[in-house]
């Protein structure tokens, strides 16, 4: 393009499309580079290490229990812990039928 060639001779040689090669000038012109742009990962709030380790110190410890020191939910604790591969147990309750 920066040749003088058309849109139509791009997309003939190279298949690529008109909005495709827009967008690319557009991010060149904007960044100076057509590299792929990574965001950066966010720091989490519960480490990894410390959740084991109160794993360790209280193995039956309830996920409301854990997530306690961190100031995070229950359900993110349920994520962090299925991510390092441990399942928690559900408790049995036991159900009473109508009895007489």
């Amino acid at each position: 393009m920066d040749e003088g060639h058309t849109y139509k001779e791009a997309y003939n040689t190279f298949k690529i499309y008109p909005s495709t090669i827009t967008d690319w000038r557009k991010m060149q012109a904007e960044k100076g580079t057509l590299m792929p742009q990574y965001k950066e990962t966010r720091k989490r709030k519960i480490d990894i290490e410390k959740l084991e380790q109160a794993l360790e110190r209280k193995p039956d410890a309830s996920l409301a229990e854990l997530a306690n020191p961190f100031d995070c939910t229950e359900q993110a604790i349920f994520y962090a812990l299925k991510k390092v591969k441990i399942t928690v147990k559900k408790k049995n309750i036991p159900i009473q039928k109508n009895q007489k």
